[in-house]
């Protein structure tokens, strides 16, 4: 009788210390936490780089920020540079994302609207840095630009096109326009009206926040 009560009391023991495994589980399941650091490339002009901001003040550096905040183990590159076309982001992209990166925002095609170049040609090089990305596994997210109603409504709807139409044609993510909420906001724009204040930057990551939480989460472990 000793020995059964024994036997009883091992498989109380036992199904507690179970019990308390799934429960320890569940809650490091429940963050957005993984093994290693995650390498997050932003590719793009001077909307990336922060033109006219301190460097900690430039999208990736707050993006960076805001992730680390929720938990992410997370490195976000500023592979930024000002006055880029899509042809000079597609020019660079072999350093500018190395080899085992995990994940890619491509912000490209506001210099090309600008200078009128042919929707076209900006199509053409962000489509090879997203076959690129796509050889390399990479997940990438595509971050969207509109044209500017002084371009023509021609112009504005081939150029609109753009961006939807490559996430289709390579199944990537689309943030369908970058500056949303902050363009033509002379709070939130410095004075050349094109490029974002600080607050600009901030309210830029806020909004592109969930897409990029769901950008990490299809990243490769």
């Amino acid at each position: 009788m000793p020995k059964r009560v024994s036997t009883y009391g091992h498989r109380i023991a036992c199904v507690q210390l179970l019990a308390l495994a799934l429960a320890v589980a569940a809650a490091f399941g429940a963050c957005p936490a993984q093994a290693r650091t995650l390498r997050v490339v932003a590719l793009g002009d001077s909307l990336t780089a922060g033109l006219g901001l301190p460097q900690d003040r430039a999208f990736p550096e707050v993006l960076e920020k805001a992730l680390r905040a929720k938990g992410y183990d997370v490195e976000v590159s500023n592979a930024g540079v000002s006055g880029d076309t899509a042809a000079d982001g597609l020019a660079r992209y072999d350093w500018a994302v190395p080899e085992g990166a995990d994940a890619l925002i491509v912000e490209l095609g506001a210099n090309d609207m600008l200078r009128g170049l042919d929707p076209a040609a900006a199509k053409a090089s962000l489509a090879q840095i997203l076959a690129r990305a796509k050889g390399a596994h990479v997940a990438t997210l595509l971050a969207g630009m509109r044209a500017a109603p002084n371009m023509g409504a021609d112009y504005q709807a081939r150029f609109d096109a753009i961006y939807p139409d490559l996430a289709n044609r390579f199944g990537v993510a689309l943030y369908p326009f970058f500056l949303d909420g902050v363009a033509a906001d002379p709070r939130l724009n410095q004075k050349d009206g094109l490029h974002p204040t600080r607050e600009g930057v901030e309210k830029i990551v806020a909004n592109i926040l969930p897409a990029v939480e769901a950008l990490l989460s299809g990243a490769k472990p």
